[in-house]
C-alpha cells in the first residue's frame, strides 16, 4: 500500500512537473545533460544499453533498482513524455551515448492525450523515426509493445485499450518486416478487458513490482538475443 501511494504521488508530481517546465524546456533536454556528460567522459562501453521511455521506464530503476545494479543499463525515461518529446531528445539521450542497443518503450502518453490529441499514425511515425535514427547510427533496437491500459486515472474516458492494440500491431508488423527485435510485454500483462492485470499494476497504467518482475525476464531474453 505504501509503495502504491508513493508511486501515485510520484506520477502526479511528474505530470505537474513536466507541464510547468514545458514552456522553458519543452523536450526536457536539460534533464539528463549532466549525467550524459559524465557518462561520455567515463569512456565507451560496448555493452551499454539505453532505456528510452516515459514514467514506466523512469520508475523501473526506482522500484526495482536491483535489476539495474552492476549492469551497463542507462535509464533515460522521463515521466509524462510523449513520442515527439522523446524524438527531440533522442540524439542527446541515446545516440550520443553510443550504446549497443536502445530499449524503446513509448506511446501510451500520446494515447492519453498528455500534449493534446494525437493519432495512431502520428505516434507510430514518431516511434519509427527513432528506430530508423538508431539504425542509422548502428544502434540495435528492442522495440517494446505498449503495455495494456483500459483507462487513464488522470484522463478518464479516452478508451485506450483498442488504440494500444492497434499501435502494437503496427509496431510488431514493422519489426517483423525489418528484422528488428519486438518485445511483447502486452500479452504477458493483459487482462480479459484488454487492460493491465490488477495484480501487476498500481493505477491500471504503471506496473508495480510484480509487473516489472514479469517484464524483466522478457527483456533479458531479448537482450541476450542481440547481435554480438
Amino acid at each position: 500500500m505504501i509503495n502504491r501511494l508513493k508511486w501515485g504521488f510520484f506520477v502526479l508530481f511528474m505530470l505537474f512537473f513536466t507541464q510547468t517546465i514545458m514552456a522553458q524546456d519543452w523536450g526536457n533536454l536539460k534533464r539528463y545533460q549532466k549525467k550524459n556528460a559524465a557518462l561520455m567522459a567515463s569512456g565507451f562501453d560496448e555493452n551499454r544499453i539505453v532505456f528510452m521511455g516515459n514514467s514506466i521506464t523512469q520508475g523501473w530503476s526506482d522500484m526495482r533498482p536491483a535489476f539495474f545494479d552492476g549492469k551497463c543499463y542507462v535509464n533515460r525515461g522521463i515521466g509524462g513524455q510523449t513520442t515527439p518529446e522523446m524524438l527531440l531528445r533522442f540524439r542527446q539521450d541515446v545516440i550520443n551515448l553510443k550504446p549497443k542497443a536502445v530499449v524503446l518503450l513509448a506511446g501510451i502518453n500520446d494515447i492519453a492525450g498528455n500534449r493534446g490529441p494525437s493519432t495512431t499514425e502520428i505516434i507510430y511515425n514518431n516511434i519509427i523515426s527513432m528506430v530508423e535514427w538508431a539504425g542509422a547510427n548502428e544502434i540495435q533496437v528492442i522495440l517494446c509493445s505498449v503495455l495494456p491500459v483500459f483507462d487513464f486515472p488522470w484522463n478518464p474516458g479516452v478508451k485506450p485499450a483498442l488504440k494500444v492494440i492497434e499501435l502494437n500491431g503496427l509496431l510488431k508488423a514493422y519489426a517483423n518486416k525489418h528484422g528488428i527485435l519486438y518485445l511483447d510485454y502486452f500479452t504477458a500483462m493483459v487482462d480479459d478487458s484488454n487492460g493491465l492485470k490488477k495484480e501487476l499494476g498500481i493505477d491500471g497504467v504503471h506496473p508495480n513490482e510484480a509487473g516489472y518482475a514479469v517484464m524483466e525476464p522478457l527483456l533479458e531474453k531479448a537482450i541476450a538475443s542481440l547481435k554480438k
